[in-house]
């Protein structure tokens, strides 16, 4: 569930008896601390020891606890410990670190760089949240001092920072000269003078932070006093505040007082001091290996975690702590045996590290497992040909990655590249071998390395030895890297190499540069390769490989067997609050794999039904001659993204495909971005965009298109729901994707959900059967929940199957045949002889359904069950010995079996 003011806890409770029905175990919270004013996701934290007001504080989430417990749910929780929100004064750490620099008691919460490469920002914060350069923004009069009480502020639009105390002498004291004799005259000069006499905020020794902090805060209310006390001083200190922002030399002399640099916003990019989430400014990192800061920011979750309130924590973002393993060990330590699932994306073959005491990661790598097993491989080749010939593009895939890569670390990441180089020049200077490399030498073998990482990350910490893994991963780094740029310098790539792998008295190097790759790697794949390099959208998805999309049956198997063996309570996921476009799209745009040529011609149809749409095609982003009309957009690769969105998503209005592509082209940055958009590409993109959903030649030709493929993809649909709550693992339902959903990337995928009409469907569900339901598919997805209502039902029943006790178990069958790499098949249970020692389930899927069409269907298929009778509690049918799969899979293109002594799709055992 994602909680904001627009769902708060009093929704989610309302609809705890509905998901105990549907057969839902727990409900899956986004975090509930308080949040930044108005957030509509959660993750931007601003205070972790306060429940969040706007879902409706402790008292709505002691109501939902409530609600939970009354329908028989548990409750996992998100929690954030990489970074909070830095938004304003409701962040009372940042706030005070703002306002006292490195003798904030909060400095050393935040992983802020007081030394940084550029020595101007030496024990100063940048804030890069003006619009224009520093100085057009004071000039033009857009800062301002303010007072309120004895504080001060300097606010900007609907940006506010405080005044260092210390700066705040002259004012005063000029303010103090300006009254008469009686006016409270000596008050008013003497506090001007304590205020300047408190300790710099570079004395970061106890004592004098202490002193500082007590001092102030007692100065504060004195003058608030005065204020109060005497009118005329008042007005005499307002006077001057005034006069300070009419006068830009005088303000400027104020700001350059403080402990953190105004700056225009680019600035980020090159000169950031503080680390942040990816490169996010508003949000910072918290320094959460330090044990202060860890209790502090997780008291109040692992309290409720050690009450029972919560059965189990999901923690987000992983990879952006400096020691992961270190911390999930504080967790175990601080709640042993706590549930723990984390945000982690694998990439392929890669598996989490052994000493993480974890459940498993929240499911990304499932999510790319069974959409691999939907993408015919030889259909993808041929319409890689056609998306090439399409658009004119020849890159790999892999090629695209490292191109964005290096763009990221050259755009807006390239200030933490910086520190890093600046870190590693300290260790060359101190070896006579490597202390003549340049920075520029320094930097462009960190960045090729950087860019040369298949994964996101290492984990490599003092005082440990390195993961083989680990050690492998860089050393694959740097072959690539060596292979890209054969003019760097080899000696220094294995110094560099060494350097990451080894630990010692350098690691510091290794613990920066891990919480670096992972960034890049988010940035460039997810956020950039994912929206250049479209050949078939539905495997752009986090933790997919567009240049590796297809899985066959026995890789999907042994994916399978080792979820059983090391991490059968792990989350399987298929869409998620950041998944690119929801399940049911990406398993209807699957299906065009196994009909490029279809495809081809179809995208030909659409071409051609947009002609007038399209104007004059001269190519993407290249000037027309003189004389010339613009330039056509979107460019072909746009065009085809599209298409491909709209057979996946449609029925889809003009404004939410405008929306979409307004972010996949932001997204690309290739004709336009976020950072530096194109104005009259955007408006040619959304144009095309309104026109052609708006144009009844060309809706016409996709809808037919669409009606061709639909009834595939939602076999495809069935097949991966399925799968996913049957599989080794623990089923994860997005919220309200137990029906047909066609959502894109967020905020999309965060629309209201419709929870009344899914209670309608459920109680319609119960009196249809799910064979009659695919019958007469309308496309809401009743048979969809009808299989997650069966499969629920059936893991409430017999846990144990499922589990990873001795009675569960996960084993492939094979169908023979000559459709039998159609046919996925596996047991679940006590072991194959199933008759009389417990029983078991047999799970029967369809994979490419269109190609089983056109090869005329399942033929001469067959399927040896286990020993025993089989019930189907999807189609009803009852099974023994060796069954043809056509026959089982007649009425559904799924079937979930159970021994036949249990009861139905019903559940009434539960």
């Amino acid at each position: 569930m994602q909680l904001h003011a627009g769902f708060p806890f009093s929704d989610a409770a309302s609809i705890a008896g509905y998901l105990a029905e549907l057969g839902v175990s727990h409900m899956y919270l986004s975090p509930v601390l308080q949040a930044a004013p108005g957030s509509t996701h959660g993750y931007d934290v601003v205070d972790p020891t306060t429940v969040n007001v706007e879902l409706g504080g402790a008292t709505g989430y002691r109501s939902l606890t409530d609600a939970l417990d009354g329908a028989g749910l548990g409750q996992l929780l998100d929690v954030v410990p990489n970074h909070m929100a830095i938004t304003g004064p409701e962040n009372t750490w940042w706030w005070d670190v703002l306002e006292n620099g490195p003798a904030s008691v909060y400095a050393s919460y935040f992983d802020v760089d007081w030394n940084p490469p550029e020595s101007k920002l030496a024990d100063t914060v940048l804030l890069p949240i003006l619009g224009d350069h520093y100085g057009r923004e004071l000039e033009a009069g857009r800062l301002h001092l303010r007072r309120q009480g004895g504080g001060f502020t300097i606010s900007y639009f609907d940006h506010t920072v405080p005044v260092a105390p210390r700066s705040l002498d002259t004012l005063l004291g000029a303010a103090a000269a300006d009254l008469a004799e009686g006016e409270a005259r000596e008050e008013l000069e003497s506090v001007a003078t304590a205020f300047g006499r408190l300790p710099h905020a570079t004395d970061t020794d106890a004592a004098s932070v202490h002193e500082r902090h007590r001092d102030k805060d007692i100065l504060r209310s004195r003058l608030a006093a005065l204020c109060d006390e005497h009118p005329q001083l008042a007005k005499a200190v307002d006077a001057r505040v005034d006069a300070l922002n009419a006068d830009p030399d005088a303000l400027d002399a104020l700001i350059s007082r403080q402990n953190y640099r105004l700056a225009w916003w680019r600035t980020a990019a090159e000169e950031l001091d503080y680390r942040r989430f990816f490169d996010i400014n508003d949000l910072a990192a918290i320094r959460v290996e330090d044990p202060q800061v860890f209790e502090a920011s997780h008291t109040l979750v692992l309290r409720w975690l050690a009450a029972g309130v919560v059965d189990g924590l999901r923690i987000d973002h992983i990879d952006g702590l400096r020691d992961p393993a270190a911390y999930l060990g504080r967790v175990q330590d601080s709640v042993p045996g706590a549930w723990l699932i984390v945000e982690k994306i694998l990439e392929a073959g890669e598996v989490l590290p052994d000493r993480w005491p974890v459940a498993g990661t929240t499911g990304y790598d499932w999510l790319s497992t069974v959409g691999g097993l939907l993408v015919d491989p030889s259909g993808y080749e041929r319409l890689l040909g056609v998306y090439r010939g399409f658009t004119g593009d020849e890159q790999a895939y892999p090629d695209v990655v490292h191109r964005a890569k290096l763009e990221v670390l050259d755009g807006p990441l390239s200030a933490d590249l910086s520190r890093l180089v600046a870190h590693l020049a300290r260790i060359c200077e101190r070896h006579r071998r490597y202390r003549d490399f340049t920075r520029r030498d320094l930097r462009d073998v960190l960045g090729e390395v950087i860019a040369g990482f298949d994964v996101y990350r290492t984990y490599t910490a003092p005082g440990r030895e390195p993961d083989p893994r680990d050690t492998a991963a860089v050393a694959r780094a740097v072959t690539a890297a060596a292979e890209r740029r054969p003019d760097l310098d080899a000696e220094l790539l294995g110094f560099l190499s060494d350097l990451l792998t080894l630990g010692g008295p350098e690691s510091e190097l290794a613990m920066h540069f891990q919480q670096l790759t992972g960034p890049v790697m988010a940035k460039a794949v997810e956020d950039t390769a994912f929206y250049r390099f479209v050949p078939l959208a539905c495997v752009n998805e986090v933790g997919g490989d567009p240049g590796h999309p297809s899985l066959d049956l026995d890789a999907y198997h042994r994916v399978c067997g080792r979820n059983q063996r090391d991490e059968p309570e792990g989350l399987l996921a298929l869409s998620t609050h950041d998944t690119k476009r929801s399940e049911d799209v990406r398993a209807r745009i699957a299906v065009l794999a196994e009909i490029p040529d279809e495809w081809a011609e179809a995208v030909a149809r659409f071409e051609r039904a947009a002609e007038r749409h399209l104007m004059t095609v001269t190519g993407a982003g290249r000037a027309p001659s003189a004389g010339a009309a613009p330039a056509t957009l979107p460019d072909p690769a746009t065009r085809w993204l599209a298409y491909q969105t709209l057979v996946g998503a449609w029925p889809l209005s003009a404004d939410r495909l405008v929306a979409y592509l307004e972010k996949a082209t932001r997204e690309a940055k290739v004709h336009t971005s976020w950072t530096d958009p194109d104005p009259a590409y955007d408006a040619a993109v959304a144009d095309f965009a309104a026109a052609v959903v708006g144009d009844r030649a060309f809706v016409s030709e996709l809808e037919a298109f669409v009606d061709r493929v639909r009834r595939a993809g939602w076999t495809n649909s069935l097949t991966q729901k399925l799968l996913t709550h049957t599989a080794p693992g623990v089923g994860d339902l997005y919220q309200g994707t137990e029906i047909c959903d066609l959502s894109l990337v967020d905020p999309d995928n965060r629309r209201p959900v419709d929870y009344d009409r899914r209670r309608m469907l459920l109680d319609r569900a119960a009196s249809v059967d799910a064979v009659t339901a695919w019958r007469g598919e309308d496309g809401t997805g009743l048979t969809k929940l009808a299989v997650v209502r069966a499969a629920l039902a059936l893991r409430a029943v017999q846990p144990e199957w499922f589990g990873a006790g001795p009675a569960g178990s996960y084993q492939p069958l094979a169908a023979t045949g000559d459709a039998s790499t159609h046919a996925v098949a596996s047991y679940r249970g006590n072991g194959p002889a199933v008759a009389g020692a417990g029983g078991g389930a047999v799970v029967v899927a369809t994979r490419l359904p269109l190609t089983l069409e056109q090869r005329g269907g399942w033929g001469n298929t067959t399927l040896a069950l286990p020993p025993g009778a089989w019930h189907d509690r999807l189609g009803g049918g009852e099974w023994e010995g060796t069954v043809a799969v056509g026959d089982v899979l007649a009425g559904l293109p799924v079937a979930l079996l159970s021994t036949a002594e249990l009861a139905g799709p019903e559940g009434g055992e539960r």
